[in-house]
């Protein structure tokens, strides 16, 4: 059998150096001489040949139902070369169904003009899927020299691949083409060449500082699967920490709440957090402190695993001289196990235990780095505290003891200045008589509060006589 003329390529416009600029690219093969088939028509869920040369095959691809010539498909597909096609009910032909088809019936629709020798035209949105399906289909060169398999594979190869905004539309469109994309390294091989691309300009590019993240946006509409995939491989090519934590917070800020359009369901969220703490860099310079306590805060509304809840409370920790007192107000999200306990201690509006951790790590880090002879923020770290204090003093259902133990948490020498901690110990006295008074909850427990409040002031330089 005689095969079709070679395709020629065609591309109008550049995509030059991963400039981002997409250029509309195709494939064309060239009209042959059909006999077979006079036109082809489409009606609702129908797709049939006209031809005065009866039709014998009916093929199923999702809910459209293709009524073709069993020839010109057979010459070129191996997989139904080798079927033993069914008889119709009608006895008029044979009836096929294709189960999880690639592609569905838009691309069975261009691979039939293929296999009829009609013109088709490859571009990025449309090569996965073909790829895939040929694959399916089995249309290799065994049955046909310049057959669909080869075609595509050299579209990918020399056309898309060349591309940065192409790779990235290609490996979109590969979303749910699982599992034939993976098998067929169609995604590692975009998510190489976007990591190559990516990882070479930031490595060689001078004024970096003016066009560093240029590719955030792209890389960032992509799924968290090849997100990953394109991050992890940009961090073995040696990418800066800075660039790749940049790139992740990018990333958040489009897919988690309260941030841009887009919307996931509470189990995708948690995959997304927790996949993006594995890929968080370990350099403290890679990503803010702010970031890490906003991720944490996240990780705990949607009941990501204690381990990294802890290792998010280990990154705060080692970097709790940057943060701010206002971020480290957490809210107290409540469970089903905290609902049953009532008492105004599990009621507190803030999360105090998780601060108290925090504080616990900073202290493990801050002894490491003195082994080290290195320096820490332990000055800084006690004004971010007592600016804490001060906040969550406000909350009536803070018990003292808590109180007292997050304040002592920083060693003597750690407060150069008292006066932060004397107005948070003054918000909490005024608050806390106010609500006992209230409820008529005071009498009897000044002795215990007062003692308490000594208690602290006494470890703060002076005390009071009550």
């Amino acid at each position: 059998m005689s095969s079709p003329p070679e395709a020629q390529l065609q591309s109008s416009g550049s995509d030059s150096e991963g400039s981002g600029q997409a250029c509309e690219q195709s494939i064309v093969i060239p009209n042959r001489f059909i006999t077979i088939a006079d036109s082809f028509e489409k009606k609702e869920h129908s797709w049939f040949v006209t031809s005065q040369i009866p039709t014998d095959l009916s093929i199923q691809v999702q809910d459209v139902t293709f009524t073709v010539h069993k020839y010109p498909l057979m010459s070129k597909c191996g997989y139904i070369a080798r079927l033993e096609l069914q008889p119709s009910i009608s006895n008029l032909g044979y009836d096929l169904k294709l189960e999880n088809f690639p592609g569905g019936s838009e691309t069975f629709e261009i691979i039939l003009k293929f296999c009829y020798g009609l013109p088709i035209a490859f571009n990025p949105n449309n090569i996965a899927p073909l790829r895939c399906a040929s694959e399916f289909l089995d249309m290799s060169e065994e049955y046909e020299d310049g057959n669909l398999i080869s075609k595509t594979e050299a579209f990918l190869t020399l056309v898309i691949l060349s591309s940065w905004k192409e790779t990235i539309t290609v490996l979109k469109s590969c979303k749910n083409l699982s599992p034939w994309a993976e098998n067929l390294q169609i995604v590692r091989r975009c998510c190489d060449s976007i990591a190559w691309k990516a990882s070479r300009e930031n490595s060689t590019t001078e004024d970096i500082a003016n066009r560093q993240g240029w590719w955030f946006d792209d890389v960032a509409a992509l799924g968290i699967d090849h997100f990953m995939r394109i991050i992890t491989t940009i961090k073995v090519k040696g990418a800066k920490p800075e660039i790749i934590g940049k790139c992740i917070m990018h990333y958040a800020k489009k897919w988690l709440p309260g941030k841009e359009e887009v919307s996931v369901g509470q189990k995708e969220q948690r995959t997304i957090i927790e996949n993006l703490v594995n890929l968080l860099p370990h350099q403290d310079e890679g990503v803010s402190c702010k970031f890490f306590l906003q991720m944490l805060k996240m990780a705990m509304v949607y009941n990501a695993s204690p381990a990294l809840i802890s290792e998010l409370e280990k990154r705060v920790g080692m970097m709790l001289e940057d943060a701010n007192a206002n971020d480290l107000l957490i809210p107290n999200y409540k469970n089903e196990d905290h609902a049953k306990l009532n008492s105004p201690e599990h009621n507190t509006m803030h999360n105090i235990d998780v601060v108290q951790r925090i504080m616990d790590y900073f202290l493990m880090h801050e002894q490491q780095q003195q082994q080290k002879q290195q320096n820490m923020g332990k000055t800084n770290v006690s004004k971010i505290l007592d600016n804490y204090l001060a906040e969550v003093a406000r909350d009536p259902n803070l018990s003292i003891t808590k109180f007292q133990v997050l304040a002592e948490s920083l060693p003597e020498n750690a407060r150069t200045c008292h006066d932060g901690l004397y107005r948070a110990i003054d918000t909490y006295l005024k608050v806390t008589y106010q609500f006992f008074t209230l409820f008529h909850y005071f009498e009897g427990k000044e002795k215990q509060i007062f003692q308490n409040i000594n208690s602290l002031l006494s470890f703060s330089v002076t005390s009071v006589t009550i």
